[in-house]
């Protein structure tokens, strides 16, 4: 999945993930607001800059979500997402979004989420 955005632009590994997330409203900057979305998102990559993902529901370019990024164990993290790309293959509407303002020591979790993923496959 991870290869069907147009571009990629990532400067971070992307990372398989099986991660849902409700998205009831999207908000740009200048108090813009779209509410009552009730969009389901499906996660299948994850970096330390942002997510890929699957979503029936139209997500505006440079609109912002918020969410909550679960890597297993109790380990997780709240995040405002942006959305960056947008691409329909046909069947789906694959988007690709960037973590907004996240704190160092937050993206050193999806380093954690990498190592685990190694250890899993020895």
């Amino acid at each position: 999945m991870g290869d069907i955005l147009a571009k990629d632009r990532r400067k971070y590994k992307r990372l398989p993930i099986e991660l849902h997330l409700e998205v009831d409203e999207v908000f740009k900057q200048d108090y813009v607001v779209i509410k009552d979305l009730n969009a389901l998102v499906t996660v299948f990559d994850i970096s330390k800059s942002g997510i890929g993902f699957i979503c029936k529901a139209d997500l505006p370019h440079g609109y912002y979500f918020q969410g909550r990024i679960n890597l297993g164990s109790s380990d997780f993290f709240d995040v405002v997402i942006r959305v960056v790309q947008f691409h329909n293959d046909g069947e789906s509407k694959v988007y690709g979004a960037e973590f907004v303002g996240l704190a160092p020591f937050l993206a050193d979790k999806v380093d954690k989420y990498e190592k685990s993923l190694e250890h899993e496959r020895y």
